[in-house]
């Protein structure tokens, strides 16, 4: 393992730096530096020499240039096994660098500043430092690379014992160091290229370059003989399923994640103790009660066979007593924003049922994406919600207060049902579930099949269709199940004919607006 001797310091984010910098110095490591950063250091009474003066160049054109130069690339690029090389700096003179810790200028953090300007953004592209990175990443078989912060604690304690690092330290950091670097150039390519001759910046880039990070291997794919791993982004939306932690349980597999996330993403957009159970990809049991366990035992009884090996998302840190009740049936996945210290011992006596601790906070990806062969759709997400007040009433009869909170229930409900979706609901419960169907009268009467199927009674419902129906037929199945007010989009050439069919049955029915299709 080569000895760390000399290395140059060069960083935006100065989080760490003097406790790192004073760790190298007491291993007996030389420090070079640039400007901000030498100031910083000398500041604190740490040791340090000017890039400008080992260079015997200064800065100039406003410090773009103080690290493009022979003496500052030649030490860090040259091979130490090479004797060409090690000769060639031995005739300019030149040193070698050992380690560079280098992170870049803001870019990111300025482009998403309300009104930054052009120029403003420019001038936060950074030149030097990605150059030092890149070599330095490349020629990590002789060279460290520090870019992120929270490695320095790491890399202090590997020197500790004779001031060196492994070569397998090394790889891991370039590897790091070359992502950080394909991250900082994509983030440019991103914003320069939403942008248009007249200074407007675009939803969409011309060129589109995204980052994620591998979390893990999955057992497998959608189906067994498919292999997948499981990204996040380098930066998870809040609230996200992404920053989930396994507390236990077998092994995720893609579908685990496919439907934790769409039980995540339904059950907190309610601010109520809510429950969702969802099953492939649907939900198929979604409550508010006064309770965590009131929620369950309500969304269970939606469909208790679907929600036989489902997954199970809280709202709420989960307690004992519905841990307890969870633990009654099979279950494949049990989801919350924290785990209460009785809850967790009682799901411990299962312990291949997955638990995920996972953080509760109001927040959306930036993008939503579908592959499909040879290209890639993408849209921003679907956060649109209506309050009662942006209900527009159609029909004679106005529905009640406790129905317009059933309708708008049932309306957030119908937002994570596959299209064509119908949701039969009242007091805050889900009763019947019609998903993914080619037809919207058959998702209907399938809806109305799985309530009768629980045992649960249709009678003075409320039902929310996810887009609008195209024919009266649908009104009349769910009306004649029981339905006593309805919420859909509206926008169908047919809309007068089915709010006539609403007012013939004596039903009240609302629009919203807009749809919910969910494919």
């Amino acid at each position: 393992m080569a000895v760390i001797k000399q290395a140059l310091i060069s960083v935006s984010d100065k989080t760490g730096l003097l406790d790192f910098a004073r760790g190298l110095a007491d291993h007996g490591v030389a420090l070079l530096s640039t400007g901000g950063t030498a100031q910083q250091l000398r500041a604190a009474g740490i040791t340090v020499t000017e890039v400008a003066d080992h260079t015997g160049f200064p800065e100039m054109l406003d410090g773009r240039v103080k690290t493009l130069h022979p003496k500052v690339h030649g030490g860090i690029l040259a091979r130490r096994d090479l004797p060409d090389h090690l000769s060639a700096l031995a005739r300019a003179g030149i040193p070698t660098i050992d380690l560079v810790v280098v992170n870049l200028y803001p870019f990111g953090a300025t482009v998403a500043r309300p009104g930054c300007t052009l120029a403003e953004a420019i001038e936060n592209i950074d030149i030097g430092g990605p150059a030092m990175v890149r070599s330095a990443a490349k020629n990590y078989e002789h060279v460290a690379v520090v870019t992120d912060p929270a490695d320095y604690a790491s890399v202090l304690r590997e020197m500790t014992p004779g001031g060196a690092l492994s070569a397998e330290t090394r790889f891991r950091l370039a590897q790091k160091a070359f992502s950080h670097t394909a991250q900082y150039d994509g983030a440019i390519s991103n914003y320069l290229t939403s942008l248009d001759a007249a200074g407007g910046r675009a939803r969409f880039p011309q060129r589109l370059n995204l980052q994620f990070e591998r979390v893990q291997a999955l057992r497998y794919g959608e189906n067994p003989h498919q292999e997948a791993a499981f990204y996040r982004d380098l930066q998870p939306a809040p609230g996200s399923l992404g920053g989930y932690r396994q507390l236990q349980g077998k092994a995720l597999s893609y579908n685990n994640i496919a439907d934790a996330d769409a039980a995540w993403e339904c059950v907190k957009s309610f601010g109520e103790a809510a429950c969702v159970i969802v099953k492939h990809a649907n939900p198929c049991g979604v409550a508010v009660a006064a309770s965590q366990a009131g929620a369950y035992r309500k969304a269970v009884a939606t469909d208790p066979t679907a929600a036989f090996g489902g997954i199970i998302a809280f709202n709420r840190e989960l307690d004992g007593a519905t841990a307890q009740a969870v633990m009654q049936q099979f279950v494949e996945m049990v989801i919350a924003p924290g785990i209460a210290p009785e809850a967790a011992r009682v799901l411990a006596g299962k312990s291949n049922v997955r638990v995920l601790d996972a953080p509760l906070a109001p927040g959306a990806n930036d993008y939503d994406f579908k592959r499909v062969g040879g290209g890639l759709l993408v849209q921003t997400p679907d956060s649109a919600s209506v309050a009662a007040a942006g209900l527009r009433i159609v029909t004679r009869r106005k529905p009640s207060e406790a129905q317009i909170d059933d309708l708008l229930f049932a309306w957030r409900v119908a937002k994570f049902v596959k299209s064509n979706a119908i949701v039969f609901c009242g007091n805050g419960q889900t009763l019947g579930v019609g998903a993914g169907q080619m037809s919207r009268i058959d998702a209907a009467r399938i809806a109305v099949i799985k309530a009768e199927n629980a045992g649960l009674a249709l009678t003075g419902s409320v039902v929310a269709s996810d887009a609008f129906f195209p024919f009266r037929d649908g009104v009349d199945v769910v009306v004649r199940a029981g339905a006593a007010a309805i919420i859909q989009p509206g926008g169908s050439v047919r809309d007068e004919e089915v709010i006539a069919a609403a007012d013939e049955h004596g039903v009240a029915m609302v629009f919203t607006g807009y749809r919910h299709f969910r494919h």
